[in-house]
C-alpha cells in the first residue's frame, strides 16, 4: 500500500500565546509565519469581535464564516474576505501546537464591512454589539497599522529585513517622503521621540515642526560650512503657512559625496542617541561628538519660540 503525502504545515517563526497583540482591553495571539505572512490566530480574532465559538474542529471559524455569509451583511463582503473567512490559516505556533489563523488585514477588512452595514441599517439587533466592537478596534487601527502592530507584538520589527517596512511604506507615502523616509532611518526618528519623551509610530509621517529646526541644528548644520545656507537658497520655503518646501534638503546633495557625507553623519548620530539616557544626557554627548567651533560643550537644543523663523 503507498504511502499518502503528509500535509506540509507551515510554522510560525515569531509570537507566542503571551505577547497577544493588544487593543486596549482586547488581547490576540498573533504570529509571523516562516513566509512572512502576520496572523492572527482564529479564537482570539473571533473573541475581539464579540462572537461565540463555533465548530469544534475549527474553533469559531464556522461561527464567523456563518456571519460573514450572513443575508444581511452579505453584500458588504468582498470577494477577497470570503475566500480568507471561507480559508483560514493551518499552521503550528513556535510551541508546536496546530491551530488555526488569519492574516491579520482580514479583521481591518471584517470591522469595515460591519459598520457599512450597520450604516445601511441592516444590521440584526443581535449584531449591533459585534458593530460596536468593530468600531472599538477601528479607533485602535487609526494611528498605527496592523502590520506594525503584530511586528512589534511578536518582536518581529527587531530582525525583519531592514527594506520590508519600506516596502510597506511605499503603499502609504508619497514618492518624496518616501525618499525622506529611505535617506532618514526610522531609528533615527524613533530614538528622537524617545529622547524628547514624545509617542512614535513608524507608520506616520506627521511630526511637530520643532522636528525639522532639530535636523537643522543636529544634521544639516554639521556638514560642511554653509552648507545648510546654499541648501536654503536651492530650496526654499514654498509655503510660508505651513513652511514646507518644494522638496527634501538632501535631494539637492550630491550623490557621490554629499549624500553619503550625509548616510555617515547619521550612523554617528543615531549610535549616540542610542547611548544616551535622556534628552540632557545626549546634548552632552552631542556636543562632545560635535564641538562648536570655541564655544560652550554644551549645546542649547530646546525648543525655542520661535521654531518657524529658525527654519528659513
Amino acid at each position: 500500500m503507498e504511502n499518502l503525502p503528509t500535509e506540509k504545515v507551515i510554522k510560525a517563526t515569531f509570537g507566542s500565546p503571551d505577547q497577544p497583540l493588544k487593543i486596549g482591553e482586547l488581547q490576540i495571539p498573533c504570529y509571523v509565519l516562516e513566509d512572512g505572512r502576520r496572523v492572527l490566530s482564529q479564537t482570539g480574532l473571533v473573541r475581539s469581535l464579540g462572537m461565540k465559538r463555533g465548530g469544534k474542529g475549527r474553533a469559531g471559524g464556522d461561527r464567523l464564516l456563518s456571519f460573514v455569509t450572513g443575508k444581511g451583511l452579505e453584500p458588504f463582503i468582498s470577494k477577497e474576505l470570503l475566500e480568507a473567512s471561507t480559508n483560514p490559516i493551518k499552521f503550528k505556533t513556535t510551541n508546536g501546537n496546530l491551530t488555526f489563523g488569519y492574516e491579520a488585514q482580514i479583521l481591518s477588512d471584517i470591522c469595515e464591512s460591519v459598520l457599512a452595514a450597520r450604516k445601511a441599517g441592516v444590521l440584526q439587533k443581535q449584531q449591533l454589539h459585534i458593530a460596536e466592537m468593530c468600531e472599538m478596534l477601528m479607533r485602535g487601527f487609526a494611528r498605527v497599522g496592523i502590520i506594525a502592530l503584530v511586528d512589534e507584538a511578536t518582536g518581529y520589527e527587531r530582525v525583519r529585513d531592514k527594506d520590508e517596512l519600506q516596502k510597506f511604506l511605499a503603499l502609504y507615502l508619497s514618492e518624496e517622503r518616501l525618499h525622506w523616509a529611505k535617506m532618514f532611518p526610522d531609528e533615527y526618528y524613533k530614538q528622537l521621540f524617545r529622547l524628547r519623551g514624545w509617542d512614535y509610530s513608524p507608520l506616520s509621517v506627521k511630526r511637530p515642526k520643532f522636528v525639522g529646526w532639530l535636523t537643522n541644528e543636529l544634521v544639516y548644520k554639521k556638514l560642511p560650512a554653509n552648507v545648510l545656507d546654499e541648501l536654503r537658497t536651492l530650496n526654499p520655503v514654498k509655503n510660508k503657512k505651513t513652511w514646507r518646501r518644494s522638496s527634501a534638503h538632501f535631494q539637492h546633495l550630491s550623490s557621490d559625496i554629499g549624500q553619503p557625507d550625509l548616510r555617515d553623519h547619521l550612523l554617528q548620530l543615531i549610535a549616540i542617541m542610542k547611548v544616551s539616557k535622556n534628552w540632557d544626557d545626549f546634548k552632552r554627548n552631542f556636543g562632545t561628538a560635535f564641538p562648536e567651533p570655541e564655544v560652550q560643550m554644551e549645546l542649547e537644543l530646546d525648543e525655542p519660540d520661535e521654531v518657524p523663523e529658525l527654519m528659513k
